[in-house]
């Protein structure tokens, strides 16, 4: 009999709930035989495991019953999911629980695993944000997360790149995403020309205001915040792009497009290029947002890029590149 795999079964199901034999079985690589066997040490130790008949039942904990082994708080608790990130548990307003939880860890560890995972930290280190930008200012994040846990309606001032720009929202917070050193809020928002509230996404550090007061609201329970995410990307990746262009590339270019565009960009010319003239160039076609937006891309690739296709987009380049010529005609050395 294993100690450590009795332990297994009481926290699996304490944080899974009801849990079959079966199942218990599939997850820790035993028997179904074993599985009834380890449950009923726990029921012998005194642990309070007690059976659901019927298709839909199983072994579960009494309810209210929780083990504080390791002896963590709540807060603690909270800050676990951060404990490899810590700026971002800064952030959150985190960073003293993180630390705690993982002494207490660590203390809970024999020697050797303890070693181990003080090995492991040493050569891991996670920076989210991206390069060549300061970290947001994020004063409200701690509000956000308080609110998301306790399920209570804030209301925002929020600064926004449409007019009217600064905007006011009662908002239902009902996830936190972090994306490359951004914090964004996933939440419902409540209109009063809407018959409900609508979900929306918000980027924290463009909140001038808020507020947390003390109404409470229930969030949907077929709500999941990782779907949710995967689907507002794919919608904004859907948004962003709404026109293409026919340019052709120089060897130099081609390699130095996945640092001065984005990945889209780069995938559609490995899927359109084809050879043109000599030297290597290929001509492909490329999504783009705007005008304004892919000259401006393409300007960073000076002269191993040139726009065939539209008009519009070509004269805005031809443009640019006069204009640049004539300020440094005038400024340059004679």
């Amino acid at each position: 009999m294993s100690a450590g795999r009795l332990l297994s079964v009481l926290l699996l199901l304490q944080s899974r709930g009801r849990l079959s034999a079966r199942a218990i079985a599939e997850e820790l690589g035993v028997s179904v035989r074993t599985a009834y066997r380890d449950v009923e040490r726990l029921q012998g130790a005194g642990i309070p495991v007690y059976a659901e008949p019927g298709r839909a039942g199983g072994y579960r904990l009494l309810d209210g019953y929780r083990t504080r082994l390791t002896g963590i708080s709540e807060g603690e608790a909270r800050a676990l999911l951060f404990a490899g990130l810590p700026d971002a548990a800064a952030d959150l307003g985190l960073a003293e629980e993180v630390s705690a939880a993982r002494l207490k860890l660590l203390a809970a560890l024999p020697a050797g695993p303890r070693e181990e995972a003080a090995r492991t930290a040493a050569v891991f280190h996670v920076d989210a944000p991206g390069w060549y930008r300061e970290p947001e200012r994020t004063p409200y994040l701690p509000l956000f997360v308080d609110a998301t846990l306790t399920r209570r309606v804030m209301q925002v001032r929020y600064r926004r790149w449409r007019a009217p720009q600064e905007v006011s929202r009662r908002l239902h917070p009902y996830g936190l995403v972090l994306k490359s050193g951004v914090w964004y809020v996933v939440a419902a928002t409540e209109d009063a020309a809407a018959p409900s509230p609508t979900t929306a996404t918000y980027r924290v550090a463009q909140v001038l205001d808020a507020t947390l007061g003390d109404e409470r609201f229930d969030r949907p329970r077929e709500f999941e915040l990782g779907a949710y995410w995967a689907s507002y990307l794919a919608d904004f990746r859907a948004r962003r792009y709404t026109g293409t262009a026919t340019i052709r590339l120089s060897p130099r270019g081609r390699l130095r497009l996945p640092d001065n565009v984005a990945p889209e960009v780069v995938r559609a010319v490995d899927a359109t290029a084809t050879a043109v003239g000599g030297e290597g160039w290929v001509e492909a076609v490329v999504p783009t947002e705007s005008t304004a937006h892919a000259c401006g891309e393409l300007l960073r690739l000076g002269a191993d890029v040139e726009v065939v296709a539209p008009a519009e987009l070509r004269r805005a380049m031809t443009d640019t590149v006069g204009s640049l010529a004539r300020t440094y005609g005038l400024t340059g050395p004679a």
